[in-house]
């Protein structure tokens, strides 16, 4: 392989002797004594599985399911009607409510609104009930694959 001038690239493996190879992820600041550890780190994908098997991890899913898909539903549903209605009763649609305002601006403002309190509902939701566990899974994680390919040893 060639270097972009066209000189012939070493092959050579890098040198880990310089002191400032990959120095923002070698641990810097920490003490340099490692003790080698008496078996072999799992990898990562062990560790993210066996997170993904974790009760903890079920839950987290298990509370988000239990908020987006039944929120989903209903906000579809009431999509739904909505292009139906305006499309199979347009007189329905057309009765004037107040002046110039008529049923149909109502239900499609209230499409924008029911769009913003479901926005926060769902990120209350987050934040009251899955935050924190998620949060708590992350760094149960991040110890389990510091010893891993791509973690500090």
């Amino acid at each position: 392989m060639c270097s972009s001038d066209g000189r012939p690239r070493d092959a050579r493996p890098p040198r880990y002797d310089d002191p400032w190879f990959d120095a923002l992820a070698s641990g810097w600041g920490e003490s340099d004594v490692t003790v080698a550890p008496d078996t072999a780190p799992p990898a990562a994908a062990d560790v993210y599985l066996e997170v993904q098997r974790s009760a903890a991890f079920q839950e987290v899913r298990s509370r988000y399911r239990r908020f987006a898909l039944p929120t989903a539903a209903a906000f579809l549903t009431w999509y739904v009607a909505y292009v139906v209605t305006a499309t199979t009763a347009p007189g329905l649609m057309a009765r004037p409510v107040a002046g110039a305002v008529n049923i149909a601006m109502l239900a499609g403002l209230g499409q924008f609104l029911t769009t913003f309190l479901l926005t926060w509902a769902y990120t209350r939701h987050a934040r009251l009930r899955r935050d924190r566990a998620a949060l708590e899974l992350r760094w149960d994680t991040q110890e389990l694959t510091r010893g891993t390919k791509g973690g500090m040893a």
